[in-house]
């Protein structure tokens, strides 16, 4: 069977891709292995009558480009009412709560002149961002002929840049590679804000707050948007799936050929060029377009093949920095947890417990010799509290990303699994 493109992996990326190939008049056929399509952005039964998003659990970077593009409103996106709040938890004070795109406002006890502090060092955050999200927005150029535009491009971005003024232009040429903990350290007093620029530069990454451009994680952050608002947060309705449901419909719609439950084993090489994949099943697809929306390693290292490839970027793929850090808690609660001075409605949003930027890299530092935090960073959500139709009437579904958790584990799962989850119960006890 031939197709004009193919595209494979139906994550959130692999969905996009399909459906804006086949609004430009192509056939698409969209192959994912598992038998729903969602990648990382599924809505999960994982106990009776308890729902969850099942890895990313919060929307911080739905272009607007997108949602206009595959219509996703129309197709059933249903994004959370207003601005969900950021919360940093502790063990021996009220909470602050950041409200509006990356705490705009702040609820809590603050020291005198930190809250100019943090709008300060925000809007300059934001500026930065606002440089990358140029380079960003842009497929990258092509490295053997670039054209015309892309140098117009990059001279636009330099004259973003420039425009910033002078000595804004020299912070952003200092600050972009430096850690975060320095950044934290140079502007603010606080331990808990500091803590938050710390967890939030370094979420899912193999870094630590004193890890070299890991502000870098940061910025990439605030130059997501939600619905047209940089930095912002939601929760869609139903979960990370509904936004999914969406794509597929939007996908569907124009036409594009969604199989699920089909692996690829390989792609088809011709004289250089990738010209068609073969499943796992046997099955032949053909098309002149190939493109890939899983691990860039496998895509090619094991679908393409290194026979096909030039070594030195055989070598630059081997050495592609991809350690995961981050393992998922869920929890199916008799009733809503409470949490020292916090409204019920402040905790259907985040909540993080990261009380310091050197909590953070305490964290971390266990991960590099693949062991367990013993106080792990974490970002906890209560998905029912937006959605009530996430857990029976009465009851709660608590959902956490547990910071600094080695993949490669030293001492196995099997006994690390008691272990991480133990620990991390008796952190969120402390708090609630």
């Amino acid at each position: 069977m031939s197709f004009d493109a193919i595209v494979i992996g139906a994550g959130h990326n692999g969905l996009v891709a399909a459906a804006v190939l086949a609004k430009s008049g192509r056939k698409v056929a969209l192959l994912e292995s598992q038998a729903i399509a969602g990648g990382a952005a599924k809505t999960v039964e994982f106990h009776p009558g308890f729902r969850v998003s099942h890895v990313a659990h919060i929307v911080n970077r739905l272009h607007s480009d997108v949602i206009r593009e595959l219509d996703l409103k129309r197709h059933g996106l249903t994004l959370g009412a207003g601005e969900s709040p950021t919360v940093l938890l502790s063990e021996t004070a009220d909470p602050l709560v950041l409200r509006g795109a990356y705490g705009e406002m702040i609820d809590g006890q603050l020291a005198e002149g930190e809250l100019k502090a943090w709008l300060t060092l925000r809007t300059q955050l934001f500026k930065h961002a606002s440089v990358l999200k140029r380079i960003f927005d842009r497929a990258p150029p092509p490295l053997a002929k670039p054209g015309l535009s892309d140098g117009w491009h990059l001279a636009r971005t330099g004259l973003a840049l420039r425009l910033l003024g002078k000595a804004e232009m020299r912070e952003f040429l200092r600050m972009i590679l430096m850690c975060v903990d320095d950044v934290a350290n140079e502007h603010l007093s606080d331990d808990r804000l500091k803590g938050l620029l710390a967890i939030d530069a370094t979420l899912g990454i193999h870094l630590g707050s004193r890890s070299p451009t890991s502000l870098l994680g940061l910025c990439f952050r605030l130059l997501g948007e939600v619905d047209g608002q940089a930095g912002g947060q939601n929760f869609p309705l139903g979960g990370m799936g509904s936004v999914i449901t969406a794509m597929e419909s939007s996908c569907r719609a124009a036409g594009v050929d969604i199989q699920t439950g089909k692996r690829v084993n390989k792609v088809i090489i011709e004289k250089s060029r990738a010209v068609g994949v073969l499943l796992s099943d046997g099955t032949l697809l053909h098309a002149p377009i190939i493109m890939s929306g899983i691990n860039p390693a496998t895509t090619m290292l094991d679908l393409v093949g290194p026979q096909n490839l030039d070594t030195g970027f055989v070598r630059a793929v081997r050495s592609i920095r991809m350690k995961g850090d981050a393992s998922k808690l869920h929890l199916a609660l008799k009733g809503i947890p409470h949490f020292r001075g916090l409204e019920v409605a402040d905790a259907g949003g985040r909540m993080i417990i990261a009380p310091s930027s050197r909590y953070v890299d305490n964290s971390f530092n266990p991960s590099k010799y693949g062991e367990l935090p013993v106080a792990p960073a974490m970002e906890i959500t209560l998905p029912s509290i937006a959605d009530p139709a996430m857990a029976p009437d009465g009851r709660c579904t608590l959902s956490a990303i547990i910071q600094h958790t080695p993949y490669d584990l030293k001492q196995g799962w099997d006994s690390g699994r008691a272990m991480l989850l133990e620990t991390s119960l008796d952190l969120l006890e402390r708090h609630a």
